[in-house]
C-alpha cells in the first residue's frame, strides 16, 4: 500500500539527514521538495526514475493534487521540507488534507536548524544553573 512521508531534510547538509530520512528520499517514487529551501544535493539522492517536483511555485492544492494522483497510482511520496516539518512546515495544512482523502502518512522529523546553529556556534542550548 502506498504512503506519503513528510520528511524533514534538516539544516541543509546532506550528511545531517537522519538515516530514516535518507532511506525514504532514496526509495520513494515521487519527491516533492521546497526548492527555495531544500539543498539540491539532498534531492540528488532520489532514485533515477523518481518523479521530482519543485514545490516553490506550487500552491497547496497543486501539491496535494500531485500527491493524490501518485497515491492513486500506488506510488510512495516523499514531501521534503527543510529543517523539521513540525517547525514552519505547514504540517497541519497538509496532514488535514491527507486525512480527508484517507491517504496514510508518516512524519519523519529532521534535525532542527536550531540544534545545528548551536553546534556551529559551539554553544549549549541549556546550561546547568542558568537555563
Amino acid at each position: 500500500m502506498a504512503k506519503v512521508y513528510i520528511v524533514g531534510a534538516g539544516p541543509g547538509d546532506p550528511d545531517l539527514l537522519t538515516v530514516k530520512a535518507r532511506r525514504i528520499i532514496e526509495s520513494c517514487d515521487v519527491i516533492i521538495y521546497a526548492g527555495s529551501l531544500v539543498n539540491p544535493e539532498i534531492i540528488k539522492l532520489a532514485k533515477p526514475d523518481a518523479e521530482v517536483y519543485n514545490s516553490a511555485q506550487l500552491d497547496l492544492d497543486q501539491i496535494m493534487g500531485i500527491i493524490r494522483e501518485a497515491y492513486d497510482r500506488g506510488k510512495n511520496v516523499a514531501r521534503v521540507h527543510s529543517g523539521d516539518p513540525h517547525i514552519y512546515g505547514a504540517l497541519k495544512d497538509q496532514t488535514s488534507v491527507l486525512e480527508q482523502l484517507g491517504i496514510p502518512y508518516e512524519v519523519i522529523p529532521g534535525v532542527s536548524v536550531l540544534t545545528s546553529a548551536a553546534a556551529s556556534l559551539g554553544i549549549e542550548l541549556t546550561m546547568d544553573g542558568i537555563s
